[in-house]
């Protein structure tokens, strides 16, 4: 049977042969009692020279052995054989050419079945010989000394042997590792997809270089550890499969600053993006609720925005130790609803939080106060009531962070942060990224609640300066509507009034101050004031707005536009001026709505220009629509259109009330974007008698 059959190996079937004497080439001689060679085989043929038919029979000596060692072999020779000791030992040989060569050999005594003797030799080149020495010298060495974690696992996957870097980073021995698998000795890491990756290489001898594995050892069973894992099959000379390789390398710190580098970007990342998204209105709600956004999932699983209540109404609020902290909620963010919503606050309700809350020192110390382990007694410090923190302890929350809103030297609120499926407790990188956000959020919170505030007073001033009127007078019934602007800078200058004159006259005026705010809302006041004055005068239109524009000019560079109009039912006729103001519609049964055709004049408070009286007739049933530019104008379309569509408007509600026109009007023609306020009213010319 030739090196590379099969033999039987007991029950376990045909087992292919290793290849490690084929890569000695191990000669074989059998000597005679004589020292006459009787068996040659082929690998003493090539490392000597000669033939079988040419060594058979002739004395070993003559060929295998240099001349100048002949009596020292003969000597050995004749103890070998007297005594039965093996021998063994280095001589140089003359081949068949001429060279020598250093060759080791093994003697040994063989006895036949009929007792006779021979002698067995087995030599070897000794450069093959000292070559792999050498080899297996280095790679034990190299296995041993190795930083890089090394095993061997055999064709099951069984640990064969480790180098002691791999009985480090397993924190097993060597002998705990013999005969386990993977997973049998790393339960706690995904030794599973190594294994299946281990069986790959077996099937394919493909090596997989590399893979990044994470998880924990024995070694240190607390802390998560990042390795490179290389897999390579093993294969003998004749190339039959023997294992797997299995190299690994400790990547934790790369892994690590990984990581942090990651976390740092994506922190910058999330700073950048709350710069770009909270404040992005003056809303105090809506402003709130982006920094709640923000927060939640990247920093926490849960946040809560709260403000001081006497902040909100813009007061300052100073908490002494024993005192209770008055908190108004604003915003609630979460991952999963139903875990902390029973506990948290709604939005808009005034919670009161004890001395001894969390949430209370925060304010109070205006300092972070941050638990990254929530232990039973801490969430009631958390929570606003026991039942609270019941729902808290529930959600499974381990991890809180408070930090304190801090705009212009004032304590205005707290961002309130929890951390229930997020497993990492809160610590000071979070700190510092939470109290960054709130550094930027608490600027843009107190913008808008000091904007909330001058919107309030501008609405307060403006609603307490707009009329109350019957919806008849004299021989008309009214209608009409005041929708403010959404921002503060544009609240406040537009007007309307209804005043009853002598002889069930009526005057309508609808007028809107240049500029904005309080200012404006208070000029709007002088101006309706004065316009009630003279009115009681009976004045011609033309002529009121004349006095009208002397009292604006003094009015610190004021600016107004203004429509004047008596009605009169006994003449059923309305006599109009305008100064510089959008024109008023007409509709009349039978005929489409239409604007009317008024000499426009120019602003109050410009002067120089004569304003003139128009005379419009007007029947019973006849309406008339006085408007501010809040309704009709846009940044986008052509006022001409705008005004198309308020005419068309008109025409599809002929029998609707003119409370209904009113409200669908405004539905319709005021846009979200147009940041200014609108006055309407709407006047229709009563049957005498009803």
């Amino acid at each position: 049977m030739s090196a590379a059959g099969s033999l039987p190996a007991g029950g376990d079937g045909p087992v292919r042969p290793s290849g490690l004497l084929d890569v000695l080439r191990v000669a074989s001689v059998v000597l005679d009692s004589e020292g006459r060679i009787v068996l040659w085989s082929p690998q003493a043929e090539e490392l000597f020279g000669y033939t079988a038919r040419e060594a058979l029979g002739r004395y070993a000596a003559r060929i295998m052995v240099h001349e100048e060692h002949l009596d020292v072999v003969r000597d050995l020779f004749a103890e070998v054989m007297r005594t039965g000791r093996s021998w063994a030992g280095a001589f140089p040989i003359r081949r068949k050419d001429g060279t020598a060569r250093l060759v080791e050999f093994r003697n040994m005594r063989l006895l036949d079945d009929r007792g006779d003797v021979y002698a067995l030799g087995l030599a070897v080149d000794r450069t093959t010989v000292r070559r792999m020495e050498q080899d297996v010298a280095l790679s034990t060495r190299i296995v041993a000394q190795s930083p890089i974690g090394l095993a061997v696992l055999d064709s099951g996957l069984r640990y064969v042997s480790v180098n002691p870097a791999l009985e480090q980073i397993n924190g097993l021995s060597a002998d705990e590792h013999r005969g386990r698998t993977m997973r049998e000795v790393l339960p706690l890491m995904d030794a599973a997809t190594i294994e299946q990756a281990a069986e790959e290489v077996l099937r394919t001898g493909r090596p997989l270089v590399d893979r990044s594995v994470t998880g924990r050892t024995p070694a240190d069973p607390d802390a998560d550890h990042a390795w490179a894992v290389s897999l390579y099959r093993l294969e003998n000379a004749l190339g039959t499969v023997l294992g797997v390789a299995v190299s690994v390398v400790d990547v934790t710190e790369q892994y690590r600053a990984n990581a942090e580098a990651e976390t740092a970007r994506r922190r910058l990342a999330l700073i950048a993006d709350a710069s770009a998204r909270i404040g992005t209105t003056l809303d105090l709600d809506r402003t709130a609720g982006e920094l709640a956004d923000v927060a939640v999932p990247e920093l926490a699983d849960a946040a809560a925005v709260d403000l001081l209540d006497a902040v909100v109404q813009g007061r300052r609020s100073v908490i002494g130790p024993a005192e209770p902290a008055l908190m108004r909620a604003l915003a609630v963010r979460w991952v999963d609803a139903s875990d902390v919503l029973p506990a948290a606050d709604p939005p808009g309700r005034v919670i009161r939080y004890a001395p001894d809350r969390l949430i209370t020192e925060c304010v109070r110390t205006g300092l972070p106060v941050m638990v990254p382990q929530v232990k039973d007694e801490d969430l009631l410090r958390i929570a606003r009531s026991p039942e609270a923190a019941e729902v808290l302890a529930r959600a499974g929350v381990h991890s809180y962070l408070a930090v304190p809103l801090i705009a212009r030297g004032e304590v205005l609120g707290a961002l309130d942060l929890i951390r229930t499926r997020n497993p990492h407790p809160f610590h000071e990188d979070d700190l510092l990224l939470a109290r960054e956000l709130a550094s930027r959020a608490a600027v843009q919170i107190d913008n808008a609640r000091w904007y909330q505030n001058a919107r309030d007073t501008a609405l307060t001033l403006q609603r307490s300066l707009l009329p109350s009127h019957p919806s008849v007078t004299g021989g008309l019934e009214v209608a009409s509507r005041y929708q403010p602007a959404g921002a503060t800078s544009e609240v406040g200058g537009d007007w309307f009034d209804v005043i009853p004159l002598d002889g069930d006259r009526t005057a309508l005026v609808v007028g809107d101050v240049m500029g904005s705010g309080i200012p404006a809302a208070a000029t709007m006041g002088r101006l309706r004031t004065a316009t009630h004055t003279l009115a009681s005068l009976g004045l011609d239109p033309a002529v009121l707005l004349e006095h009208l524009n002397r009292i604006t000019v003094e009015l610190d560079e004021a600016i107004a536009t203004c429509v004047y109009a008596v009605h009169d039912p006994d003449e059923r006729c309305c006599v109009i001026a305008n100064a510089g103001h959008l024109p008023p519609a007409r509709i009349r049964a039978g005929h489409a709505p239409e604007l009317l055709d008024l000499p426009t004049g120019v602003p109050l408070g410009v002067g120089g220009v004569a304003f003139s009286t128009t005379t419009v007739d007007l029947e019973p049933g006849d309406r008339l629509v006085f408007y501010t530019d809040g309704l009709v104008e846009t940044r986008r379309d052509p006022l001409d259109e705008r005004l198309d569509r308020l005419l068309g408007l008109l025409d599809q509600q002929p029998g609707h009330s003119l409370d209904d026109v009113c409200e669908m009007l405004l539905r319709t023609l005021h846009e979200p974007d147009n940041f200014d306020d609108v006055a309407l009213l709407i006047a229709r010319v009563t049957t005498p008698g009803t």
